[in-house]
């Protein structure tokens, strides 16, 4: 058997490696058109930044460390042109010697990846404008810098690679400026989140211009002009266009495979094509979104790996199946991390999901154990039936974790009510004896059992404020005096019982208090005395970070009260 890959990066190597284990006699060759293979994407800005000094750390293996350990021909600068499926053959031409010929294949695999975005935009050509996808990508960014020594940068999109190379750039000490047309970063995640990673963005020096159009580029004054509609430009000594990234199919079109979203291509559940004996796997492929069930383009080394070994157990004679993918990741913000599964509020409200949500503010660790910092946690879930449907966590450290075992929990189908079912490991410089996700899971089974009645953020303008509801605070006298949502009173939470005249009956109760447990404890006080009460979902905390442009809190009591703030929130 004779297998030709079409790419050596993620699903392309993957597969080869894979095939390989699985059949020592198969003859496997790769045709990569750069002059690297499965290098790693996620590092590239980091070498720009100098947080990875060695450029050799960026390639997993090289062809000849490949070729040593698996016995298969990777051909670095060889662009495949053409696919014949007729005669079961493909176009190759060499880039260093121009040579051109033709290659036979029992099996072909397509994994020829994304490519960067690049608008039709006047001077988009210029040698001030750079795009960030390969290894070359990164040198050419890295050589300019290193020669020309610019002192600002105007980068085009606020996704994983903005973000990533904001940072580093930062790091450089370079001023820099995010602009795109979308008036939040990360897409993964709803508006509401996506403002704390904002504030933080803006703390290390980051300007954002967003909700703002690109029309072109001007060479100014030895730099950039970034033309907007309707505004002034933006200058900069460079430019990098991070704004996303389009499957690279051309190769697919031609060979008649069928295509999908954006010109990627279809494939089934053992990512087979339409036209027999070629697969395709990674960035350029449609897949299930895992939640939704609905077609869906999703860039992420994780699925283009697992995919990448589902075509290898397939043509060595398996029967490997691939589920879908729902969105996992991370990213490093400066100091915090944020992270995502699934599917956030806003997207499952287009679906025509009627979905809620839990949002809540525990610490990364036992309180009581020293350096425990607050991470802010939203979930998403399907009312009536309480599917589990996506999650969202800005924080410091342990996000990953807990993102990771939401994304377990929704892979495996369970219930947003069973997150409180979880056993997960218990000590106290890694969680609390009631660990953040089984808290989310608490929360999510009051709201089932009718424990518990919220609203939220999208309800502060629609609660009335004409004395037909009231609107209680039940944090502290210097809480509510440092900071509080017009109209409410303040009653704390530990008087409420000796006040309770002080709340007129027969009128729904909406009690806020710093991150929602203080209020949680008043609305079950007030439900017990024959109250209807509905607790902020977030707690002030959460509105404040979100309307007033505040930074994510690093350090709460047990109680739900800050330590930054000794008590005084809204500062």
């Amino acid at each position: 058997m004779k297998v030709v890959i079409v790419g050596g990066v993620a699903g392309g190597a993957t597969a080869a490696a894979r095939i390989r284990r699985l059949d020592e006699q198969a003859e496997i060759l790769v045709f990569e058109r750069s002059g690297y293979i499965s290098y790693a994407n996620c590092g590239l800005p980091y070498y720009i930044g100098d947080q990875i000094t060695d450029s050799e750390e960026l390639t997993l293996q090289t062809p000849e460390s490949f070729f040593s350990r698996f016995r298969v021909k990777m051909k670095v600068h060889h662009e495949v042109t053409r696919i014949h499926p007729d005669r079961k053959t493909v176009s190759v031409k060499n880039l260093e010697t121009g040579e051109e010929f033709e290659e036979t294949y029992d099996k072909l695999i397509l994994s020829p990846g994304a490519k960067p975005a690049r608008p039709r935009l006047a001077g988009v050509d210029m040698d001030k404008v750079f795009t960030l996808r390969t290894v070359e990508d990164t040198f050419r960014i890295k050589e300019y810098i290193n020669e020309h020594h610019p002192k600002s940068a105007v980068l085009a999109g606020g996704g994983f690679i903005g973000l990533e190379l904001a940072e580093n750039l930062r790091e450089l000490g370079m001023e820099v400026t995010i602009v795109q047309r979308p008036k939040q970063l990360m897409n993964p995640f709803d508006a509401d989140m996506a403002s704390m990673i904002h504030v933080e963005m803006r703390k290390h020096g980051v300007k954002l211009a967003l909700g703002r159009t690109v029309e072109g580029f001007e060479e100014k004054d030895g730099g950039v002009d970034v033309l907007l509609k309707d505004e002034a430009p933006l200058h900069a000594d460079m430019v990098v266009l991070a704004i996303g990234v389009v499957p690279d199919t051309a190769l697919a079109k031609e060979a008649g495979l069928e295509l999908g979203i954006k010109g990627s291509i279809v494939v089934n559940d053992r990512m087979e094509t339409s036209v027999p004996d070629i697969y395709a796997a990674g960035d350029a492929v449609q897949v299930k979104h895992y939640v939704t069930g609905r077609d869906a383009l999703i860039s992420l080394a994780g699925p283009a790996n697992k995919q990448g070994r589902i075509i290898a157990d397939n043509i060595c004679g398996g029967d490997s199946r691939y589920l879908g993918s729902q969105g996992s990741s991370v990213i490093k913000v400066f100091r915090m991390t944020a992270a995502a599964t699934g599917i956030n509020e806003t997207n499952a409200g287009k679906e025509g999901l009627d979905v809620d949500s839990v949002i809540l503010s525990p610490m990364s660790h036992a309180g009581y154990y020293p350096g425990g910092r607050v991470m802010t946690m939203k979930v998403v879930f399907e009312k009536e039936t309480y599917r589990l449907l996506g999650a969202q966590i800005v924080g410091y450290e342990g996000v990953d974790k807990r993102i990771d075992v939401l994304a377990t929990a929704i892979h495996a189908g369970l219930k947003a009510t069973r997150l409180k079912d979880l056993d997960l490991a218990y000590a106290p410089p890694y969680s609390s004896a009631k660990d953040p996700v089984n808290m989310a899971g608490f929360l999510i089974d009051n709201i089932a059992n009718g424990t518990l009645k919220q609203w939220h953020l999208a309800d502060v303008h629609k609660v009335p404020r004409d004395g037909s509801v009231t609107l209680l605070d039940v944090r502290t006298a210097g809480e509510f005096a440092a900071g509080h949502m017009e109209g409410f009173v303040n009653i704390p939470v530990d008087e409420l019982r000796d006040r309770l005249g002080e709340v007129a009956c027969g009128k729904p109760v909406y009690v806020i208090c710093q991150s929602g447990l203080r209020s949680y404890i008043a609305c079950r006080i007030l439900e017990g005395n024959g109250y209807e009460a509905y607790n902020f979902s977030g707690g002030f905390r959460f509105y404040d970070a979100v309307v007033n442009d505040r930074a994510l809190i690093e350090r709460a009591y047990d109680c739900g009260m800050d330590c930054a703030r000794k008590g005084a929130a809204g500062k």
